[in-house]
């Protein structure tokens, strides 16, 4: 469950709605927020978006990393004022991702622009667990076999 909420309660409410048993936090939020989610939700994994807009996101990433299991590193920027969370589109510094990988003890994932003529060479920079990919193999809106199928060929490549 992808949630943009910063609120132990609400984002409680929404897992317990849905019944999922991962969240992906896309929102910064605050220490005190992880270790309530974590006593009130015993079990459930929690993926930490780190976005990557700078060199100080390896910083973000060491100070999430002890209360998450695992990061999603994407391209969005929480700091501007129509905040954008992801789906982008846009690629990111892949070495700051592969330092981030590298300093941290939990699966990294990498998002942001991975599109079927990029993903390989994402991949063999940052050597994530995994990856997220979303608008790179939609065509007006929707998904695209074809773009589907030349994307995983890439990641199988690499």
């Amino acid at each position: 469950m992808l949630t943009s909420q910063t609120d132990a309660s609400k984002i409680v409410s929404q897992q317990n709605r849905c019944r999922v048993n991962t969240i992906q936090l896309c929102n910064h939020i605050a220490a005190s927020t992880y270790k309530r989610l974590r006593s009130r939700l015993p079990g459930i994994s929690l993926v930490q978006v780190v976005h990557v807009t700078g060199e100080e996101a390896i910083e973000r990433a060491l100070e999430v990393v002890p209360n998450v299991d695992a990061i999603l590193l994407d391209s969005g920027n929480p700091n501007l004022p129509e905040r954008e969370l992801g789906g982008t589109g846009r690629t990111h510094d892949w070495r700051i991702s592969r330092r981030i990988r590298e300093k941290v003890n939990v699966p990294v994932f990498l998002a942001g622009g991975l599109r079927p003529d990029n993903v390989a060479a994402a991949i063999q920079e940052v050597q994530p667990f995994g990856v997220d990919v979303c608008t790179g193999v939609r065509s007006e809106d929707c998904l695209d076999e074809a773009k589907l199928a030349a994307f995983f060929e890439s990641v199988y490549s690499a």
